[in-house]
């Protein structure tokens, strides 16, 4: 099995158990090794009282996306810490896009930068996870 298809494989099984993201509306677009991309259409469920998207969503779609990739070694891998800044307020009808890219893995630990923009390339929140692997695999491997 090479890497691109380890990480689909651990992408369509996380998928299939990740009610929250499907529930709020997020779609998972593409993965790789160590990425992960993932967008949300702004709708008016997802507004605070500013009329604008509230963080706690925007946050919540970095947070899906860092983990469709850190999770693409089929190697069981949780959030250890996480921060983002909002740079631009989310909108009604935007389509935001997350795109995660790992910035280093060494042991049980990555770092990985997720941006968050608009349908016009604007950015609206950089998110940083900080992950780490813990007990178990997505399915059954073999190593050759």
């Amino acid at each position: 099995m090479n890497a691109q298809d380890r990480a689909d494989k651990c992408a369509e099984l996380m998928w299939a158990g990740d009610e929250a993201s499907k529930w709020l509306g997020m779609e998972l677009q593409s993965v790789a090794p160590g990425r992960a991309v993932m967008t949300l259409k702004v709708e008016s469920k997802h507004l605070n009282g500013h009329k604008i998207c509230h963080g706690g969503y925007i946050f919540t779609l970095a947070d899906s996306t860092f983990a469709f990739a850190c999770n693409t070694y089929n190697q069981n891998t949780v959030a250890q810490t996480c921060s983002v800044s909002f740079v631009s307020p989310g909108k009604l009808g935007d389509e935001l896009k997350a795109e995660a890219v790992e910035i280093n893995r060494t042991g049980r630990s990555g770092i990985y930068d997720i941006t968050v923009t608009n349908q016009n390339s604007e950015v609206i929140a950089h998110f940083r996870g900080h992950s780490r692997t813990i007990k178990g695999q997505h399915f059954e491997e073999n190593e050759a």
